[in-house]
């Protein structure tokens, strides 16, 4: 029988950026809507006081995040890493276990390579994954697309921004839900 995953819960929930940087811009399918959509996720967890974890991978060479994700990040401090998974590095491991957090919502890029990679590692540590899927991208659409599908089959969750935002939220006319209630609203 297949275990059926936790709903999320704000007390619970983390939201991971993953190596959305500047020099994949041109890349990327469908980067504006990555970004948009990753927009969405970082105003909507910092107004529920849901904690962030943005990682670069080798920005020394790469670049740094996207500035107007950047500037969206409560005490911008990002996790640079060189393993192509989050859960490879020790400062992010180290970073996501003093959250005491268990529910990880991941979003970035690239899906095949890093969002893979880091699902599959956290969904071996105990982790419940969901994958934001309109906020995550890669080089091709084809790889994109497998990455989601196999991450599904590993045991991940996948979700659209909107399907993650209003399972968090559960009810209407909350003060939590006027909160975010222009971001629900955006269609990007």
């Amino acid at each position: 029988m297949v275990k059926i995953p936790r709903r999320l819960k704000p007390s619970r929930a983390i939201l991971i950026v993953v190596d959305v940087q500047e020099l994949f811009r041109p890349l990327i399918h469908q980067m504006e809507l990555v970004v948009a959509n990753c927009s969405r996720l970082m105003r909507f967890s910092d107004r529920l006081d849901i904690p962030q974890i943005v990682t670069e991978h080798y920005p020394a060479k790469l670049g740094g995040t996207i500035e107007s994700l950047a500037s969206l990040a409560p005490n911008f401090d990002p996790v640079e890493k060189i393993s192509f998974s989050c859960a490879g590095d020790a400062g992010f491991l180290s970073r996501l276990k003093s959250t005491r957090r268990d529910q990880v919502i991941l979003c970035g890029i690239e899906t095949h390579v890093c969002i893979y990679q880091t699902a599959r590692d956290l969904l071996d540590e105990g982790y419940q994954v969901v994958i934001a899927a309109d906020a995550v991208s890669s080089r091709q659409v084809t790889n994109r697309n497998l990455g989601l599908a196999y991450m599904r089959d590993l045991g991940a969750q996948v979700m659209t921004t909107e399907m993650v935002m209003f399972e968090i939220l559960r009810v209407a006319r909350t003060d939590e839900f006027k909160s975010v209630s222009e971001i629900l609203k955006e269609n990007p």
